[in-house]
């Protein structure tokens, strides 16, 4: 696989300041339809992270694998914990599976005190208030008390991944706000990190005129007069 563009500090900034709703729309533009995970959701409303993919797949559980001996240095979730970087995001594909959690707090403090930007999972977490209160952004799709080896078995790390009905590539930038997660292709993120921002300025002006008591019509869309009065409200601004 060909690895993934490297992408700035000043790219992921850019990333976490526009709603993920700006981001979708922007990528739809991109020819994107699907990069909002379905049903994934923060621990907490306020959390907002941006990072590179570091993905973890889970396959079923079974009975051979499971009964060996916990060992860290082969374990594949606790391998990939250790193998990530400051500013990564740790996507688990459980596949949709909320029976048990896919990591507890213990593991997500040693991810927090690593500098991992996030964690996401379309599964569960056990610990989740605790995981929540840590201050690391986590989004899941719920909450479970039972250890994840009682239906996953972490099979690797690194690979292609679906979650939450997204595709996510390793290096892929994952964006999350309070209303959930968005993929962003790794090729993509400049230009959609300065789409975003000028829809988001656009947007902004445009409530600004709702609220003021304007009409839709000639607003929203912008008509040429609207987008003259947008251009001079940048230019005050500024």
């Amino acid at each position: 696989m060909t690895p993934p563009p490297s992408i700035s500090q000043a790219t992921l900034d850019q990333l976490l300041v526009p709603s993920t709703a700006t981001l979708t729309s922007v990528l739809k533009g991109h020819g994107l339809g699907n990069t909002f995970m379905h049903n994934v959701t923060p621990l907490q409303p306020d959390m907002k992270m941006a990072g590179r993919a570091y993905t973890l797949r889970y396959i079923p559980a079974r009975e051979d694998l499971n009964d060996i001996p916990m060992d860290n240095l082969t374990d594949k979730q606790r391998i990939g914990i250790e193998e990530m970087e400051v500013g990564d995001v740790l996507v688990i594909d459980a596949r949709g599976e909320t029976r048990a959690g896919t990591m507890g707090s213990i593991l997500a403090e040693r991810m927090h005190q690593k500098g991992v930007a996030g964690v996401v999972t379309d599964g569960a977490y056990r610990d989740s208030p605790a995981i929540a209160a840590s201050g690391m952004p986590a989004f899941a799709r719920a909450m479970n008390a039972h250890t994840n080896k009682t239906v996953h078995y972490p099979s690797e790390i690194q690979v292609p991944v679906g979650c939450g009905e997204v595709a996510v590539f390793p290096g892929d930038i994952i964006v999350g706000d309070g209303e959930g997660v968005v993929v962003v292709p790794a090729h993509l993120a400049a230009q959609v990190g300065d789409a975003a921002s000028e829809m988001e300025d656009k947007e902004d002006f445009i409530l600004e005129k709702i609220r003021s008591g304007a009409s839709i019509v000639g607003t929203y869309p912008p008509d040429e007069k609207t987008l003259a009065e947008f251009e001079a409200w940048k230019k005050a601004r500024s």
